[in-house]
Parts: structure tokens; C-alpha cells; sequence
């Protein structure tokens, strides 16, 4: 069985690196072949499945890939074995946060991408995992550049009402966020949890939004506890 990773803002598959390596039928995406729309990078994940031949698959997408695996299930319910929702929400875009994104997007316009990069991702991380992982993850933000940038914010605030799917979502879900998240809080997380009708929520302590490679051990064993049900 596939399980299907899925990264969120301006992350490729270098995000779930102890992911991949834990998980031998893990597939880590680097994105959604320049996709705009929520809807069109779901069409993208399912075109992966569809080259791999792989009918049925498992989902995990982290921040936005959370969104996106909640289009997939819209799209093709059947084929979701089960999926897990890490660092992310469903709530409607929100009042001001089209001009937060835009005015990120205008700083990268303006003074270059490393500079918007610079703004966006400090806040990302729990203050002590700044020292051993700013640097590797604001490469891997630099690599997507611009353009990647400007996609996923346009999915982002183009995003459908999601909310409504999680009580259609009966396979086992793993619901997923660092105590530490500030852009997406374990309350927000316990409310998608209970929500859903065969969910587990997992709140990671000492982690913030970039969780998967914040605290590595802690989500392997939390995926390993999901792919058992």
C-alpha cells in the first residue's frame, strides 16, 4: 500500500526526509506540478497515484498538503485508505488574510525571494529548533522560489468551504500538530479531531508548525500507530 506524502507552502519532499526513510512505501512529493488551485494539485496527486499504478494509497499532507488531501478525498473517496492531517486547518480564508499573503508575495517582488523567506519562516519553527534547522529549511523554502510561492498562495485563498467533509471521512484519520504551532493551534487540531468520526489527535509537545522535521520521532511513531488501524 502507497502512502503519499504532501507538502504544504513553499516545502518540497525534503520536509518529510525521516518520513521517507522510516516508511519504504512512502512517497514524498515535491509538489503539484505548478498547480493554482487546491483542486488542481489534488488532480496532481492523483495523477502520481495513477503513474504508479497504485489504485488505493494512504495521505498524509502536512500545512497545505493538509488541504490537499481533503480535495483528493472530495475527488475519489474510494481510493483514501486513510489519511492524516498535519499542521493545518479547514477553517474559510479568514479577515485580513489576503492581504498578510499578498503583502508576503509583494516583499518577494520587491526585495527578493530570500527576503520574503526571511519574514515567513522564523515564526514556523519552535524557538529551540531554530539552531539546528533554519538553515537546511530556508534552503529548501529558497529552491521553490517566487512563482511556487505565488501558486500556493493563489490555492490558499481560492480555497473551498472543507469543513463539511469531515463527518463523510470514515476511514481511521490522524490529526497531527506541535504544541508549539502558532499558525495552527492544537485546539484547532482537537475540533477537526472530534469532528471526524474515527480520528486520533496527536499534539507533539516542544514542536511548532514544521513538525515533521521538528520532532521526527514523535510523527513516525504517530504515523506507525495509524498505518496499524
Amino acid at each position: 500500500m502507497k502512502l503519499f506524502l504532501l507538502p504544504g507552502l513553499i516545502c518540497d519532499g525534503g520536509i518529510f526526509a525521516s518520513q521517507s526513510a522510516a516508511f519504504p512505501q512512502a512517497r514524498a512529493l515535491d509538489g503539484y506540478d505548478g498547480a493554482d488551485s487546491l483542486g488542481a494539485m489534488a488532480a496532481a496527486v492523483l495523477r502520481h497515484a495513477d503513474s504508479e499504478g497504485t489504485a488505493e494509497f494512504d495521505l498524509l499532507g502536512h500545512s497545505m498538503g493538509g488541504r490537499v488531501v481533503l480535495e483528493v478525498f472530495r475527488m475519489a473517496p474510494d481510493r483514501v485508505r486513510r489519511l492524516a492531517l498535519v499542521s493545518t486547518g479547514v477553517h474559510p480564508v479568514g479577515a485580513g488574510e489576503q492581504a498578510k499573503r499578498h503583502a508576503l508575495r509583494d516583499l518577494g517582488r520587491t526585495h527578493g525571494f530570500a527576503a520574503l523567506v526571511d519574514e515567513w519562516l522564523p515564526p514556523m519553527l519552535a524557538p529551540a529548533n531554530h539552531a539546528d534547522l533554519y538553515k537546511p529549511l530556508r534552503a529548501m523554502c529558497l529552491a521553490q522560489g517566487q512563482a511556487r510561492f505565488e501558486a500556493d498562495t493563489a490555492a490558499l485563498l481560492g480555497r473551498q468551504e472543507a469543513a463539511s467533509l469531515l463527518p463523510r471521512i470514515t476511514c481511521p484519520v490522524l490529526v497531527m500538530t506541535g504544541a508549539l504551532d502558532g499558525w495552527a493551534s492544537p485546539a484547532q487540531h482537537q475540533a477537526i479531531a472530534d469532528a471526524l468520526p474515527d480520528a486520533t489527535c496527536v499534539i507533539v509537545p516542544d514542536a511548532g508548525h514544521m513538525l515533521p522535521a521538528e520532532a521526527p520521532r514523535a510523527v513516525n511513531d504517530a504515523i506507525a500507530a495509524w498505518l496499524a488501524r
